[in-house]
């Protein structure tokens, strides 16, 4: 049986590291499905001059790169903090389908973190200019036999 609280304390001691190495306090742990942490992580966006390298992303790159494949399904991903919707949607392309987590939104806007601009009905202006090449581009790839669809 999985233990979940000892695999989420893994991730707040992950999340101790991130502070003591000058970053933020966010960790994560990756296990598959018997258990076994297969990925870790902690947050390294001011270390990387890296937006995107939030705790969660960390983790999954790490339990990608160590399992050998982008598709994590059956893993379980444990984080000291709720994921921001950045993170949720990584865990989805990898297909992990159960997350657990400590400290909530609420409790990172505390310490200063702007998660609430994230969950806001406030999109980002998107343009579209339809180029030809750009949908071209798409279908050769789409009828390449060797292609890897995920």
């Amino acid at each position: 049986m999985i233990d979940h609280e000892k695999n989420l304390r893994k991730a707040i001691e992950l999340s101790k590291q991130s502070i003591d190495s000058g970053s933020s306090p966010f960790g994560c742990v990756i296990v598959d499905a018997e258990g076994k942490i297969v990925g870790e992580g902690h947050n390294r966006v001011a270390p990387d001059n890296d937006p995107t390298a939030h705790g969660e992303i960390v983790a999954i790159r790490n339990a990608c790169r160590n399992l050998g494949t982008f598709d994590l399904s059956g893993c379980i991903l444990y984080t000291s903090c709720e994921p921001c919707p950045m993170c949720l949607n990584a865990c989805k392309w990898a297909n992990i389908a159960e997350v657990y987590f400590a400290a909530d939104r609420f409790d990172a806007e505390n310490i200063g973190f702007r998660d609430r601009v994230f969950y806001d009905d406030d999109p980002l202006e998107l343009h579209r200019i339809n180029l030809r090449e750009a949908a071209e581009i798409m279908r050769e790839w789409k009828d390449k036999p060797d292609r890897i669809e995920y």
